[in-house]
């Protein structure tokens, strides 16, 4: 049952758990499916460890660049990761977001993944930490807007992780 604020997003993937944790968790594969479509992913620090940063950037096709991390709390290889997001710049310093100056500056996700005949169900939760009641509410009323972008950056998780294990 999600919390009061929480996002919640679950997807069936038809590959081994394993497989998904490193296309979350390793940087040559995250360039290959993380983000929107048609954005270019860099990794500028990927160091996989409770305390450690995945700092990266995402370029549209026009040039315009956004920064975002991952500051990595938990992790069990390779049943669940627990991060939280932000915006940042290119120093990995948090930013607000350039879509929205009530957007909460940091969001706790956990990300979950479960085996059964070889298919591996994800789930994500995520909610704002440390924010305000406005930063709160604008996030609630982003879910629609959240699940259609998890739902384009997990369609090409999914087209990944097809041509991984052919």
């Amino acid at each position: 049952m999600a919390k009061k604020n929480e996002l919640v997003i679950a997807r069936v993937f038809d590959a081994p758990r394993g497989l998904v944790f490193k296309a979350w968790t390793e940087a040559e594969r995250l360039v290959q499916w993380w983000g929107p479509k048609g954005f270019d992913v860099k990794v500028s620090q990927l160091n996989l460890r409770p305390g450690g940063i995945f700092h990266y950037s995402m370029s549209l096709p026009d040039g315009n660049e956004m920064w975002g991390k991952f500051v990595y709390h938990e992790i069990t290889e390779p049943e669940r990761i627990v991060f939280v997001s932000s915006f940042s710049d290119k120093d990995g310093s948090i930013t607000r977001a350039p879509f929205s100056q009530a957007w909460p500056l940091e969001v706790l996700n956990e990300l979950t993944l479960t085996e059964r005949d070889g298919k591996t169900t994800l789930t994500l939760r995520g909610g704002p930490i440390n924010a305000t009641e406005e930063e709160y509410k604008t996030f609630e009323s982003a879910f629609g807007s959240m699940q259609q972008g998890f739902g384009g950056t997990f369609d090409q998780l999914d087209e990944y992780l097809a041509k991984q294990h052919v």
